[in-house]
């Protein structure tokens, strides 16, 4: 049977599909349009089924904040375009604004929200998936809960979203903060806050870097004592190009093989295990100073090279971070 543009445009609205797909679904349903919204529906699973295995490197990142209660949740797509879609980022507003009502503490909760049409908040996202032919993933979620909480939107651009919590109101503090956590991308709110694994690795990374450095600072001192420039030996590359060039010779070439060998054997059977101790904690010091938001250079003062913390404490002398949440899309 025929169906009408009134019809078609009015399952569209409803669902949101394209024009085609409406007609055809209409058809199909002899004009029932219960009917061909179960349809729609099917086929757009089915589609978001079938890109499963994609990747989503664009998205939308919501924030908000009501009353004592913030969160803010992300949904993946494919391309800039569907992100930017007004329908994709209000599938996003409507998944935020319900997580916040319902005061939701994880994301599996958010993905078994109700929304307005019925579906809950996963299935809404496949939903959309088989609107625009793309892959999305409801991503993720956070949240924090108290009287002195700031939302920032980064350059209102819904790809990177922050909050902070402070102790004391201060709104602008607060926000300059959450900017900070925006740009410094700090792994913790302070050193006792930075997972013991973390710790461990950042450790074992600081250990082995400082026994290289240690071991090629002797290899480099015995090739000059040798006469031989270090940076033409320092990579067979290096050699064998600058053999060609006629920088140094094949006698040199293998006086410098033989040197890095038994030098390095030597000065890594011989490292001073308490100075190497020390250097990687001097390592660790650094570590935690640029990834530790309280300990960070902060950004957005008057210029004086201040941490945070102390930043914070010229404002008013209790004021302190509780904690801060961050998201996003990019791999940062």
């Amino acid at each position: 049977m025929a169906v009408s543009i009134a019809d078609i445009q009015k399952l569209r609205k409803m669902t949101g599909a394209g024009l085609a797909d409406c007609k055809k679904a209409l058809t199909e349903a002899d004009g029932d349009i219960n009917k061909a919204i179960e349809l729609v529906r099917e086929r757009g699973l089915a589609i978001a089924a079938k890109r499963s295995d994609r990747e989503t490197s664009n998205g939308c990142v919501l924030v908000k904040k009501v009353d004592n209660f913030a969160a803010m949740v992300a949904v993946k797509c494919e391309t800039d375009f569907v992100a930017a879609g007004k329908d994709f980022i209000a599938m996003v507003q409507e998944i935020l604004d319900a997580a916040i009502a319902n005061k939701c503490q994880n994301l599996d909760e958010v993905k078994a929200l109700k929304l307005a049409n019925g579906d809950d908040a996963e299935t809404a996202v496949k939903h959309r998936s088989g609107v625009t032919g793309e892959k999305m993933e409801l991503d993720g979620y956070n949240f924090l809960e108290g009287e002195n909480v700031s939302v920032y939107d980064h350059m209102g651009k819904h790809t990177l979203a922050t909050m902070v919590l402070l102790n004391e109101n201060n709104e602008e503090a607060a926000h300059k903060v959450a900017m900070q956590v925006a740009a410094m991308k700090p792994v913790a709110l302070d050193e006792a806050s930075v997972a013991q694994s973390v710790k461990d690795e950042e450790l074992r990374v600081a250990i082995e870097k400082t026994k290289e450095e240690q071991v090629e600072k002797a290899v480099v001192a015995a090739i000059r004592k040798a006469g031989i420039n270090p940076a033409h030996v320092d990579s067979e590359d290096h050699i064998e190009s600058n053999m060609k060039k006629g920088w140094i010779t094949a006698e040199q070439a293998e006086q410098a093989r033989e040197i890095r060998k038994t030098v390095a054997a030597e000065k890594a059977a011989n490292l001073p295990e308490q100075m190497i101790q020390n250097i990687a904690k001097g390592r660790m010091a650094k570590f935690f100073k640029e990834n530790c938001l309280v300990d960070q250079e902060f950004q957005f003062g008057d210029g004086d090279k201040k941490t945070v913390a102390q930043w914070l404490q010229e404002q008013s002398k209790d004021l302190k971070v509780v904690a801060y949440k961050r998201f996003s899309l990019s791999a940062d």
